[in-house]
This record gives C-alpha cells, sequence and structure tokens, in this order.
C-alpha cells in the first residue's frame, strides 16, 4: 500500500496541478451527455484580471492545442493550455448548488498570494 499512496501521490502533483472535485465532475459529465456528443473536454485558462486576481474561462472544447495538459477525473478530461497551467498549480474546481451560491468555483492559492497587477502574470 505504501507504493501506491506513492503512486497516488505523484499523480496529484500532475503538471497541471488542477483538481476537479467529484460533485464537479458528475455535473461537466452530465452537461456533456445534454450536448449529446461524446468530443467535449472541459478546458481552463487563465488570464489576468487586475489587481482583484486572475480570471478564469471555463468551456466546453473539442479542440486539441499545441502543449495541452489533459488530466482525466473519472472519464472527464480536463484540458489546460500551457500558458495557464503555471497558474492553476493546485486549483480546485468544485459545483454548488445552494441557495446562496450555484455554478462552477475555482479555488486557486495562486490567486490569493500574488497581485495581477503590472508583470506578475506575463
Amino acid at each position: 500500500m505504501t507504493t501506491e499512496a506513492h503512486t497516488e501521490s505523484t499523480e496529484a502533483t500532475a503538471p497541471t496541478g488542477v483538481i476537479l472535485t467529484d460533485v464537479a465532475a458528475v455535473k461537466v459529465k452530465a452537461l456533456i451527455e445534454q450536448e449529446g456528443r461524446d468530443d467535449l473536454r472541459l478546458r481552463i485558462a487563465v488570464q489576468p484580471g487586475g489587481c482583484s486576481g486572475l480570471r478564469y474561462q471555463l468551456f466546453f472544447d473539442e479542440r486539441s492545442l499545441d502543449g495541452d495538459v489533459v488530466s482525466d477525473f473519472d472519464g472527464v478530461e480536463v484540458v489546460v493550455d500551457r500558458m495557464s497551467a503555471p497558474y492553476l498549480a493546485g486549483a480546485t474546481i468544485d459545483f454548488a448548488d445552494r441557495i446562496d451560491a450555484q455554478g462552477f468555483t475555482i479555488d486557486n492559492p495562486n490567486a490569493q498570494n500574488s497581485c495581477a497587477c503590472g508583470d506578475s502574470f506575463h
């Protein structure tokens, strides 16, 4: 079991470092099924968002771009372009379905520790 734990640890530190929660994976699967397509993946991209932090784009995409980093979460592929990957290391994507919040959420430790002003995210 020590070897398995080590293997899981290694997989958890994949180049993207993006984590898709089980709840979010189920929601993504359901949305893809509603589209009636089996070639879609969840793509996540980052853009500088001024001093408030980073802006995220989440969308379904069938394209494969050079340098994409792909992670599989229970059959759901999450794709991050190579420029966004460093800024998403350790980020967790979840899905909230509550009265006060509904939709996908991203908890990114990278955005909390630095400002996106100037050259911080170039």
